[in-house]
């Protein structure tokens, strides 16, 4: 008796853990597939705040963003 509850129990913990890298590793290959945020996104956000962003800005910016996926 003891014996099944402990492998329900064990079951579902590796279960969960198994479940959450996967799902870890599938968002972040979908991310890196399709980027939330572009270069296109940044320069139309940053002249809508009234300043023309160089391209090198651009890149920094993507950079940055890029550093934190």
């Amino acid at each position: 008796m003891w014996h099944d509850i402990l492998m329900i129990v064990i079951g579902l913990i590796v279960g969960l853990i198994i479940g959450f890298f996967l799902a870890r590793t599938m968002m972040k290959k979908y991310m890196k597939k399709n980027p939330p945020i572009n270069e296109k996104m940044i320069e139309v956000m940053m002249s809508s705040m009234g300043r023309k962003p160089s391209q090198k800005q651009v890149r920094q910016i993507m950079n940055q963003m890029n550093r934190y996926m």
